[in-house]
């Protein structure tokens, strides 16, 4: 156990940083705007650079750990991030700056390419769903807090302390990593790196998320389509090269097993519905509830708290309760709840506003421990991680389509727009709802059979 422990918390700091580096940087880029002598256009860089390296290496990471080493990819991941920490802090120019962001991707790449599947070799099996509750609740609290945790570093300190303070806890992680992460064994089958397959892979995501993110920040309908096409067109020749191996970089074989594909699609839903809900929230609470950012801060807080809470207890309920049943009642719960925000009166309290937050964390914290479980445990061991690299690109996937809806309703009814994003979000966890509980007509994992199905010997 203390062993156990000292693993966990290992990965727990790695992928916490990874995940909270995807929005620290969103609150301060005015201020680095400024600082910097960039336009506000420019700024936006400093986000697109990091989630763009990201999504390009998640899938090739996570199939080099297959051949290499788990623990090897944690480790070198963290390793960089650390230092492109460092990097990001000490830079004076946009350049250089971005150059970091590039490299600190790359590293939060590698940290949450292979972390759910290190849990599954740090826990026994009859614990999956433990660590998938800690893993979940670290992963839901550093997406929640990112934004009020910068707010609170910039309202004391200059914006290269955003970046600095990685370091001390990097170095930390790095120490537990080295000390306590269990070694995996290797199969020495003569497998080796498509370097190929790595470059269509990050060509077809890559122009895909540009895309995305690009209609978001309104940029050149004719440049959009320009990619779209280009992505289209790539992703269809490196589809049908994927087809014809047997272990492919973009796991055909996984999304074969229907129970799998199914979570993929359920995990695609409810990142979407919470990335609608954060965007929106702030602009809610200040706009039309007129709240300054200290109570902004204190009132979106009651999130992430409970997810604390739940996330832990609904990993220990895997094995007892049908996946499924849990992801489908928690994404019902998150969806009432976000339809409650959405049907706010004119002037709220605060406790009529955190009481609906509190259903959507506990509702998103019951739905995602077990989902994650699922993703994993429905692999074969020697794929874990291609269903690590899966499940993270099918949160990024959803988290920046939500952005992306939320700029589209920004656009088409700005008088509006808040409400209607909470109204879209409750449909997609609605929407995963369905999916889920569609779970329980599909065969699960043997370790996440509930203990009362089990024939008595």
């Amino acid at each position: 156990m203390p062993r156990r422990l000292g693993a966990i918390l290992a990965v727990a700091f790695g992928v916490g940083l990874a995940v909270i580096d995807g929005a620290i940087a969103n609150v301060a880029l005015p201020t680095l705007s400024a600082e910097l002598g960039i336009s506000s256009a420019d700024s936006v860089w400093i986000v697109n650079a990091y989630q763009a390296a990201i999504v390009v290496s998640l899938l090739p990471l996570a199939a080099l750990g297959e051949m290499i080493g788990y623990r090897k990819i944690y480790v070198a991941g963290l390793a960089l991030f650390t230092a492109a920490s460092a990097a990001c802090a000490l830079a004076g120019t946009l350049p250089a700056l971005l150059a970091a962001r590039i490299a600190q991707g790359l590293g939060a790449a590698a940290v949450t390419s292979v972390n759910t599947t290190l849990i599954r070799i740090i826990y026994p099996r009859a614990q999956l769903g433990r660590g998938m509750g800690i893993n979940a609740t670290v992963v839901a609290v550093a997406s929640v807090a990112g934004p009020t945790l910068a707010a609170a570093i910039l309202s004391t300190a200059p914006w290269p302390w955003l970046f600095a303070v990685n370091i001390p806890i990097g170095l930390v992680a790095l120490t537990l990593s080295g000390r306590f992460l269990p070694a995996n064994p290797v199969r020495a089958d003569g497998r080796r790196f498509d370097w190929r397959d790595a470059l269509l892979n990050a060509l077809t995501f890559g122009l895909l998320i540009a895309s995305i993110e690009g209609f978001s920040h309104d940029l050149d309908p004719a440049a959009i389509a320009a990619m779209l096409a280009a992505s289209a067109c790539i992703g269809l020749f490196f589809v049908r090269s994927q087809l014809r191996k047997p272990r492919p970089l973009l796991p055909f074989d996984l999304l074969r097993i229907p129970i799998f594909s199914v979570s993929i699609l359920t995990s695609v839903c409810s990142y979407t519905a919470q990335m609608l809900a954060m965007v929106a929230l702030p602009f809610f609470l200040q706009h039309e509830c007129g709240c300054d950012e200290v109570r902004m801060g204190l009132i979106l807080t009651a999130w992430p708290a409970v997810i604390m809470i739940a996330a832990p207890t609904a990993g220990m309920l895997v094995g007892r309760v049908h996946a499924g049943v849990l992801g489908g009642a928690g994404l019902a719960a998150m969806a009432a709840g976000l339809a409650a925000l959405a049907l706010l009166p004119g002037v709220p309290s605060a406790a009529d506003i955190v009481w609906r937050l509190m259903l959507c964390g506990t509702g998103f914290a019951l739905f995602q421990s077990p989902n994650n479980s699922v993703l994993i445990a429905s692999a074969p061991p020697a794929r874990s991680g291609s269903a690590s690299g899966m499940l993270a690109t099918a949160r990024l996937l959803g988290q920046t389509s939500g952005a992306a809806l939320m700029a589209l309703l920004f656009r088409i009814a700005p008088a509006h727009s808040t409400h209607t994003a909470l109204a879209v979000a409750a449909a997609c966890a609605a929407a995963g709802a369905v999916v889920s509980f569609s779970r329980l007509s599909l065969a699960l994992p043997e370790a996440l059979v509930p203990r009362s199905k089990h024939p008595r010997t």
